[in-house]
Parts: C-alpha cells; sequence; structure tokens
C-alpha cells in the first residue's frame, strides 16, 4: 500500500497534505486550513513547466548536500542553494494551489506572474549571494523591492498551503518587528524600520534563508525522497503485511496491527495524517469487524499515527531541526526520544489488549492473514535500505541529509535485482515529481518560519518573551511547564507540527532552560505536546481523518484518543524534572526511572479501562490511576506511596482472579454432576 496521499505526497510530506479527500477533513479546512491543492488545473504545457519544475526540486537538492560543485572545483554558498529551492517552491505553489475556489478548475493570468514571480525573487540571491552578502547591510531598491515581493508572496503560499493560523502568527510577527515601540512592559522595543527589516529577512541567514529552510531543503528533502523511492518499490505493502501478519492473530489483534503498523510506518514518516490515511483503511475497518466500537476504532488508528512522529529514528522534519537547534547530533535526538516512544506505545498497547479481553474479543482468522514466512521471503530485501539509514545515523554518524541519499542509492539498487520491484525511468520521474509534492508545504512552513526567526532575531524577542514568561508563572518551573503545554497544543491547532515546534521553542523553550531545565529535555517537552494537538479538540487533524474513516463521532472518537495517548501527557513532566528517561545521567537512575515509569504507564492502563484481571469497580479504577502516577513522579515518597498501593491492588487482583477461576470450576463440576444424574448416571 503506498503511503501516498490525494495530492501524491507521501507521509513525510507535511502534516497537512493527506487528508485532503476525506470528508471528514474537509469540513475543517474550510474554517481555515487552506484551499485544496490536489485540483488539477494545468494542461499542455504549464503541466509540463510544472512536472520540469517539480523534477528540479529533487535534483537540485541531490546536488546541494552532495556538494556536487567541489568536484568540478567550484563552490557555493548554502544560501544560493536555499534560495534556488525557495524559488521553484514559491513557483509551484502557484502553480498548482489555487487561491480559492472561484479558480480551482483553471489557472487565471494572476497565478502565472505570481509564479514568474516567485521564481525571480529566488534566482536573484541564488545567481548574485556572493555579491550581497557583502553589501548585505546596504539597503538599496532592488533589495528593498525583491524583499517585499518575496514576503508577500511567502505569506499568500501559505495562506494558500496551510491556511490561516501561521498566516496570521507570522503577519503578527511582521507588525511586532515595526510597531515593538507600542508594547507594554518587558515587549517593548524601538522598532524596526520596513526596508531595513525586508532586507534582513530577505537575505539575512538568520532569516528566510536560515536554519529552518536549511533544514527542509536538506535534511527533509534527503527522508522525503527516501520515503517516496521505498514505497513506490513496494516497502510501504511490506510494512503492513509484516504488522498483519505478527499481530493480526493475537486478541484484540487489529488494533494491535494498527499500532504495530504506525509506529513502523512513522519511522519514514512524519504526518499523523498522513499515517492514518494509509494504515487506516485496512486497519479501522478491521477493527470493528472484530468487535471493537467505530469510535474505539478511530482513536486506536488516530493515537497509533500520532505517535509515529515521535517515533525514532526519522521522526518527521521538527526532530532533525531540533538537533540543529541544540547543536548536537541527531542520533543523540533519536536516542533521547526512545524511551519515551516505547512509552507512548505501551500505555496504548495495554489499553487496547485490556478492552479486547473485557469484550472477549478474539484475533483474526488465520486465513485471513498473510505469511509471515512467506512475507519475509518476499520483502526481505527492503530492510537493507532500513538497516543502511540506521547503520549511517548512529554507527557512522554521518549528516542526516547525506544518508538520506545513500539510502535513496541503496533503495534503488535493492529494488533493480527483482522485475517487480524494479523502477523503470517513468517510474523514477514520478518518484522525483511526487518528491517535489511533498516539499512544498514543508518548505512554504520552512520560509514563513523563517520570517518568525528573523523577526525574533532583529528585535530580541526571544529573550523579552522569555522574561515576560518567567514573570507570570512567577519563577516556578511547575507552573512554566503548564504555561508551556497550553501554549503548545493551542499553537498546535491548525499548524502542523513542525511550524508549531518552531514557534514554541523559540519563544517557550529559553524560559524553561533559564529556570534550570535541561535543554534537550525542554526542546523534547514543547514538541510533544505540539503534537499532541493532533489528538486534542477542537482541531485534533488525525482524529478527524481516523473519525471519517470509521464513520464515527469525532469528539468521542478525541476524547478517547486522548486517553489512549495518556503517556504523550504525562511523561514529558517525569523527564522535565529528571530527565533519566531521556538517557542522561547515571546508569542506575536510568534504568530505576525506565523501569518505574513503564509500570506505571501499564497501571494507569489499566486503570483507565476499567479492566486488570477482571473489570474494576470505578474505586479501584482511581487506586489504579493514583498509584500509577506515584510511580511516574520523580521522586522517591511518590515512588514507594505509589508502589505500596500498586501491590495491594496487583495482590488483590491476583487473590480475586483465583477464587473466580475456582468458584468456575466448582460451578462447571457441579452442574456437570447435575447433568449426569439428570441422565441416570450421577
Amino acid at each position: 500500500m503506498a503511503a501516498v496521499s490525494p495530492s501524491g505526497t507521501p507521509g513525510n510530506s507535511g502534516d497537512g497534505a493527506a487528508e485532503r479527500d476525506l470528508k471528514g477533513v474537509r469540513k475543517q479546512r474550510k474554517k481555515g486550513r487552506g484551499i485544496d491543492s490536489g485540483t488539477v488545473r494545468l494542461t499542455g504545457r504549464a503541466l509540463l513547466w510544472e512536472k520540469i519544475l517539480l523534477t528540479s526540486m529533487p535534483i537540485v537538492g541531490i546536488v546541494g548536500i552532495l556538494d556536487i560543485f567541489l568536484y568540478f572545483g567550484k563552490s557555493i554558498w548554502v544560501q544560493q542553494y536555499l534560495s534556488l529551492l525557495f524559488g521553484l517552491t514559491l513557483a509551484l505553489v502557484f502553480l498548482r494551489v489555487p487561491a480559492n475556489k472561484k479558480s480551482a478548475g483553471k489557472l487565471p493570468w494572476f497565478d502565472v506572474v505570481l509564479s514568474f514571480a516567485g521564481l525571480a525573487v529566488g534566482l536573484y540571491p541564488c545567481i548574485y549571494y556572493q555579491d550581497l552578502i557583502i553589501s548585505i547591510g546596504i539597503i538599496s531598491p532592488d533589495k528593498l523591492v525583491l524583499g517585499t515581493i518575496a514576503v508577500l508572496l511567502i505569506l499568500e503560499s501559505c495562506r494558500r498551503l496551510v491556511g490561516w493560523p501561521l498566516t496570521i502568527i507570522v503577519m503578527f510577527f511582521l507588525l511586532y518587528a515595526h510597531f515593538s515601540y507600542i508594547f507594554p512592559g518587558a515587549l517593548e522595543g524601538r522598532g524596526v524600520p520596513w526596508d531595513r527589516l525586508i532586507t534582513h529577512l530577505y537575505l539575512d541567514q538568520e532569516a528566510v534563508l536560515g536554519i529552518a529552510l536549511r533544514v527542509t531543503g536538506t535534511i527533509v528533502l534527503a527522508f522525503i525522497f527516501f520515503g517516496q523511492t521505498l514505497f513506490s518499490t513496494g516497502g510501504g505493502q511490506f510494512l503492513t503485511d509484516v504488522a498483519m501478519s505478527v499481530m493480526g492473530r493475537y486478541r484484540g489483534g487489529p488494533a494491535k496491527v494498527a499500532v504495530l503498523a504506525s509506529s513502523i510506518f512513522g519511522t519514514m514518516s512524519g504526518s499523523a495524517v498522513a499515517n492514518v490515511a494509509t494504515t487506516g483503511v485496512v486497519t479501522i475497518p478491521l477493527m470493528k469487524k472484530t468487535g471493537y466500537l467505530p469510535y474505539f476504532a478511530g482513536a486506536v488508528e488516530a493515537t497509533a499515527s500520532t505517535g509515529g512522529q515521535i517515533m525514532p529514528p526519522v521522526m518527521g522534519a521538527a526532530a532533525f531541526l531540533m538537533g540543529e537547534f541544540l547543536g548536537i547530533p541527531y542520533a543523540q535526538v533519536v536516542l533521547a526520544a526512545l524511551v519515551p516512544a516505547i512509552l507512548y506505545y505501551l500505555a496504548l498497547f495495554v489499553q487496547i489488549d485490556r478492552r479486547a479481553a473485557k469484550r472477549n474479543l478474539k484475533g483474526l482468522p488465520r486465513e485471513m492473514l498473510p505469511s509471515l514466512k512467506k512475507v519475509a521471503l518476499a520483502g526481505w530485501p527492503f530492510l537493507i535500505p532500513m538497516a543502511a539509514l540506521v547503520y549511517g545515523l548512529f554507527v557512522l554518524f554521518l549528516e542526516p541529509d547525506v544518508v538520506g541519499l545513500y539510502a535513496v542509492g541503496v533503495t534503488i539498487v535493492v529494488a533493480m535485482c527483482r522485475k517487480s520491484t524494479r523502477l523503470s525511468l517513468k517510474k523514477l520521474l514520478d518518484v522525483l515529481q511526487k518528491t517535489g509534492q511533498g516539499m512544498l508545504e514543508i518548505s512554504v512552513i520552512g520560509a514563513a518560519a523563517g520570517i518568525i526567526l528573523g523577526v525574533i532575531s532583529i528585535t530580541g524577542l526571544g529573550f523579552s518573551f522569555s522574561v515576560a514568561l518567567i514573570h507570570l508563572a512567577g519563577g516556578s518551573l511547575p507552573v512554566l511547564l503548564l504555561l508551556a503545554a497550553a501554549g503548545a497544543i493551542v499553537l498546535g491547532m491548525g499548524m502542523t507540527v513542525t511550524a508549531a515546534y518552531i514557534l514554541v521553542v523559540i519563544l517557550l523553550a529559553p524560559a524553561l532552560t533559564q529556570l534550570g531545565m535541561n535543554p534537550l529535555a525542554a526542546h523534547l517537552f514543547v514538541f510533544y505536546y505540539a503534537v499532541l494537538s493532533f489528538l486534542t479538540p477542537p482541531v485534533c487533524m488525525a482524529v478527524y481523518t481516523a473519525a471519517s474513516i470509521a464513520n464515527a463521532d469525532p469528539m468521542r472518537t478525541a476524547m478517547q484518543a486522548i486517553r489512549l495517548g495518556i503517556a504523550a501527557y504525562l511523561v514529558p513532566f517525569v523527564f522535565a524534572f529528571s530527565p533519566g528517561l531521556l538517557l542522561i545521567g547515571s546508569t542506575g537512575q536510568i534504568i530505576r526511572e525506565v523501569i518505574l515509569s513503564a509500570l506505571g504507564i501499564v497501571i494507569v492502563g489499566m486503570g483507565l479501562e476499567g479492566y486488570a484481571l477482571r473489570s474494576l469497580h470505578w474505586v479501584e479504577r482511581v487506586l489504579f490511576i493514583v498509584g500509577g502516577l506515584g510511580l511516574l513522579a520523580p521522586h522517591w515518597a511518590a515512588d514507594i506511596a505509589g508502589g505500596s498501593i500498586c501491590l495491594v491492588l496487583l495482590l488483590n487482583e491476583f487473590l480475586a482472579n483465583r477464587r473466580a477461576t475456582r468458584m468456575a470450576s466448582v460451578t462447571y463440576a457441579g452442574g456437570g454432576m447435575q447433568i449426569d444424574s439428570a441422565n441416570g448416571k450421577g
């Protein structure tokens, strides 16, 4: 099953791409998620031009990432490469994405003009950057005019592709940069003249052509390319078949398939909605067929797919940005995120299993499942590029973008060994074009984020906002964490995880670190809560997508998804105060925190589901949750109290289950004797 969205975009294409043909999500898009880009409105030469531009994006990326120019004795600034990618992105957005419904089926003249204007504002710094960097502080008419056009085109492309929420936020930052002198308290500034601001945003290495677009144009591009190549050769179907053959036969099998398939798919994808659209069309109907209620089936898929964004080794664009922001290897970010991701899926798995036990749900019949042996024999070559990816990242410690391209090469070589998976020239061109499509939304987000970063760098807003937050929290880290969690969820509503993470981390993470929080823990904290916007109402896009597939009530599905994803709401507060879960600290501390947190998550899951070895009374459910939270709390006194409660509860469960088993045996034996007597044999 190829992980390709209706717009031709794979899972890693950006968080809003895959939902565009789903009825339940269309309603949400009308409320501000942007205009559908999947409408075909190009024909003839315009269509050919579009395909050329789409194909050019990954080719330009390969040249830039591998520094091909060095082999010819030439070197270029990374900003020259990024500006060319930026120009291609803007040109494609105005060709592909209509301004409104009226222009959805045609290509109006003004979109043609805007498309060429977008290409021009990218080509100008690409060609002349070596001269521009020398005179970057000098304001000139060419810089001002082209910079103004660039900023306006970013805003409009952001509106069309991502929607109004991010666009309004970017506009607010622009207005703040100029009118900061009217803001109160710590947010007051001197205000930046428009001409200086525009030039800074357009050409400075800390603005549009800065870190956000650099990560997008290198690491993210490489992994989108890898994902497209893998799925185009049959890798997506292999992953789904593995999950079905491994988990399908167990109690509540389809739900466990959803967990495994979505977590595996998440290693190649950073999009919750794309995960739902890809695996949910298979797993949700199977869950309903085996006895799960529609809302529960939708919640399982939404929660499992959302976890794909926090599941190593890829985790989406935001994790790559995290490494860049912190100045640490990406492998270190992945290792730190591993245990929290496992706890997330552990909580989900426990609740699924307990629900299946409570409802006496069975697995799928063996004849409905693919043979693991046959799946492995047919698909084992797909493990080679994944192994190459892991080896390059965690053994050779190569740059992630280079590793991604190497994995693409390995995938193509492996695919060539079999006729059924071989990539023809036509298929390869299709992969290149779909990679270009997948880059559009995330590149626009990177450019929009560059405006925000540029405003912060030129105004010093990051420091001012941190001071204001610390003052609002009264210098209390727990209060600040609650504010940061709420802010990340709210800001993430209607935006992609990457955009929300960038916005929240530059505003909130400095305040958290100033109060003594580990920098990596601070970044992962806000990252987790940005991800949770996909589960948390009212704008929970992964839930809406799953609910539409399951024909379930979205709000009921969302509330169930919150329960299933409870680990993501709790675990960040654990590693915020004690980063042992991030594999930071002494060996003894790490082992202790991992074991206690795992036990705590299991106990909380049982309490939430209301079933351990038998159905629980509401008082027992509360005690299970309290005991589990005690084990999760990073303090020895809470651990002892929670452990004591859990020990008593589990012992009571064991004894009660033993008594129930004995009574059932006696009743069965007695019933058998009565039957025998009735037959004259008693």
